[in-house]
Order: C-alpha cells, then sequence, then structure tokens
C-alpha cells in the first residue's frame, strides 16, 4: 500500500499540514521531542513507520488510506508473554507456534518479524529499545481458531471450550479424526493421531522444518483441515492412511478437488512413502523449495 509522509499526505487530502501535525498528535500517534518526531505504539498499531532519508533523516509516513477516525490503545493489545500466560505455555513456544503459522519468523539478528498472514490476523509489528523487532496482537487472537488448534495439537489440552462444534462438524466428515483421538506425542510436542503422523512430523522436526499440525484450509466457508502445513514453501500435507474405507475416499477425493481448485500446493503420502521416507519426502520437498540437507 502506497504511503506518504505527513505533509504528502496532508497534501492529497487538501488540508493545511499544520492541522493533521496537530490531529496526529492530538489522537497520540506522534510526538514531537527536540525537534524531531517520533512514532508512538499505537501510531504503528494505524499503520505509521519510520523513513530514513540521507539529506532529511527520519521521517513518519502513513497509508494514504488512513482512517483520522480510528480508536486503538496499546492496552487492546498483548505480547507473547501474556498469550503464552493465558495457555499455561511459555511465551518461546506461542512464538513458534506462531511461526508454525506463517505469522511470524525469526530476524536476522534477534527478536521476530511479522508476516503478511500475521497482519491480517491482528499483529502489529514494533522495534525494541536495542532495535529487534517484536510482535503484539489484538487480544481476538486468545479465539482465533487457528491458534487454538495448533495450541491444541501441541499440548494435548482443548482450550476452546466452544470448538466441540466445531470439531464435530470435521469428525462428521472425517471418520479418521472421529474414531482416532491425538494421542501419539511427537519429539517437538505436538500430539497427532497416527504413528505415521508421528513419523511425518518427527521427520520435519529432525530437519528444521518449521511446521503446524492440522491446520485449516484458508480463505474457503467449508472447514477443511490439512494433516500439516509448512509455511516456508507454503504446502500442505495430506497423509491418507485408510484409502480402503469408502467414506475415508470420498473425503480424499473432495479434499483433492478444493485443493486443486483453490490452487493450494500439496504433498501427498501414502503407506508405502511412510516406509521410504527418508528418500520419499526430501524428493517432494525439493519441488516447492524446501531443501533437506
Amino acid at each position: 500500500m502506497k504511503q506518504l509522509s505527513t505533509s504528502a499526505l496532508a497534501k492529497e487530502r487538501n488540508i493545511d499540514s499544520k492541522d493533521l501535525f496537530e490531529q496526529l498528535t492530538s489522537k497520540g500517534w506522534m510526538y514531537k521531542k527536540d525537534d524531531q518526531w517520533h512514532l508512538t505504539k499505537e501510531g504503528k498499531m494505524v499503520g505509521g513507520e519510520m523513513k530514513y532519508n540521507p539529506k532529511f533523516g527520519e521521517y513518519i509516513v502513513w497509508p494514504i488510506n488512513l482512517n483520522l477516525k480510528e480508536e486503538v490503545r496499546k492496552e487492546d493489545t498483548i505480547n507473547s508473554t501474556t498469550i503464552g500466560g493465558h495457555f499455561n505455555i511459555s511465551a518461546q513456544r506461542i512464538n513458534s507456534i506462531l511461526a508454525e503459522l506463517g505469522w511470524i519468523e525469526k530476524s536476522n539478528i534477534s527478536g521476530w518479524h511479522l508476516t503478511k498472514f500475521g497482519s491480517k490476523n491482528g499483529g502489529y509489528e514494533m522495534e525494541a529499545q536495542n532495535g529487534a523487532p517484536f510482535v503484539i496482537w489484538d487480544k481476538s487472537i486468545l479465539n482465533n481458531k487457528n491458534v487454538l488448534n495448533s495450541i491444541n495439537a501441541a499440548t494435548g489440552k482443548k482450550y476452546d471450550e466452544n470448538s466441540s462444534t466445531n470439531v464435530e462438524k470435521e469428525n462428521n466428515t472425517d471418520e479418521f479424526r472421529q474414531k482416532h483421538e491425538a494421542k501419539y506425542r511427537t519429539q517437538d510436542g505436538h500430539r497427532v493421531r497416527s504413528r505415521a503422523e508421528a513419523m511425518i512430523d518427527d521427520y520435519l522436526y529432525n530437519n528444521g522444518i518449521a511446521h503446524a499440525y492440522e491446520r485449516r484450509l484458508p480463505g474457503i466457508e467449508e472447514e477443511v483441515i490439512s494433516d500439516f502445513y509448512i509455511p516456508q514453501g507454503k504446502v500442505f500435507i495430506e497423509f491418507w492412511g485408510m484409502e480402503e474405507n469408502q467414506k475415508y475416499a470420498e473425503r480424499k477425493k473432495k479434499k483433492l478437488e478444493i485443493y486443486a481448485n483453490e490452487n493450494f500446493s500439496l504433498i501427498e503420502l501414502n503407506d508405502d512413502d511412510i516406509q521410504n521416507l527418508d528418500d520419499v519426502l526430501p524428493r517432494k520437498l525439493r519441488k516447492f523449495g524446501i531443501n533437506v540437507l
């Protein structure tokens, strides 16, 4: 999205630049100190960013569609420590789960960068005093289905008391999930539903490939759950383990149609592949730019 300096934004909207500076200051989105304009946390939350020009130094830019009527408060956001406290797990585990979802990614120095998917789900990237990036989240993340599903898979606990309807909805169309609970614990702490899924999960973990278990396919009305999702290549993995079952085969056919219609990248594995996972999976991963050493 196009960004403009405060003065350029005022010109774009045909208002006096002094008036715009006063509006942004009164809303608490920016402030002036030692003749230098600084961006506040609330300013970042509405899309403000700091830029640097070799001639003029640091300055603030805003999205061209900045909504001056928007009301934001830093009290309405939470960090990974608060999220972890809510679910009784560590902040590090929360960041790992959010990275698996593709919402954040490791910085080259330290800290975490926000991805476009994280931004769509209520994330705001901030900068610590030492320059390291970190992410804060809208409180709605505590009820986000993808987050809850990933935490449930990682811990084996059901934190969302209202999720039973959604689980039952998926179970009614997926005989495997209906009959098999997630009782196999993997090396990275996920709880999966079969030994084959455990082998896939452990392979990805041992080769340093960030992944999510039972990820809902995005952007479609029907609730369809994939076995695994790898953010690095934006690729889903499906293990087909009950193809002799007619209902399962029908469900497989329907899911494959959805993957094809939505142009989702997909790796398919079957029982024979599991017996030769070290040979099969690296070859399939390389097709999506994921190299295994």
